[in-house]
């Protein structure tokens, strides 16, 4: 397990959003918990990536473990040409290269991840939804964000979706920051 501190970057170049990143856009389906491996592989090579995370705690034995998990477990996102896709695959960290065939969709859906992640909003991984009302957030830091509603025991939930994958994560949310899409 690794320190906080020697975790990747969600994203590398750390000063760019991810809407600044110039090339194609791919999906590294990789070896088993091979994700952050990957990512420092692509520092290493300067190859524009998105991996997102977030925290889970867990407690053992009088002890809380704090880990720092990829949002998709066995997904990384990245940008660039050709020659780095090759080096990608180079790695021998990854199992699949999926081509993305809707580029701009893709970016839409991932940056309302990395808004989220900004925001300081705690993600967590969700199973995907087919159905259900779409609702766009109006107010506060997730402002603009937009996906589908649903209701625990206990709040309101906004999942995010990356519909290529058929993964989502989703984030507390008040009703009264919401409207529904139409």
């Amino acid at each position: 397990m690794l320190k906080p501190s020697e975790n990747p970057p969600m994203t590398w170049p750390e000063v760019k959003s991810i809407r600044d990143f110039t090339g194609l856009w791919w999906v590294a389906h990789t070896r088993s918990r091979n994700e952050k491996a990957l990512a420092q592989d692509l520092i290493n090579k300067d190859i524009s990536y998105f991996l997102p995370m977030s925290w889970k705690v867990r407690r053992r034995k009088q002890r809380t473990i704090r880990s720092l998990l990829p949002l998709f477990s066995g997904y990384l996102f990245f940008c660039g040409n050709e020659n780095q896709r090759v080096e990608l695959l180079r790695t021998n960290r990854v199992a699949n290269i999926i081509e993305v065939n809707d580029q701009q969709r893709l970016l839409d859906e991932l940056l309302q991840i990395e808004q989220a992640l900004q925001a300081g909003a705690s993600l967590a991984p969700h199973s995907y939804i087919k159905a259900g009302q779409h609702c766009r957030v109006i107010a506060g830091p997730l402002a603009d964000l937009q996906g589908i509603v649903i209701r625990t025991k206990t709040a309101a939930r906004l999942v995010l979706q990356i519909d290529m994958l058929g993964q989502a994560a989703s984030v507390e949310i008040d009703l009264d920051m919401i409207e529904i899409d139409r």
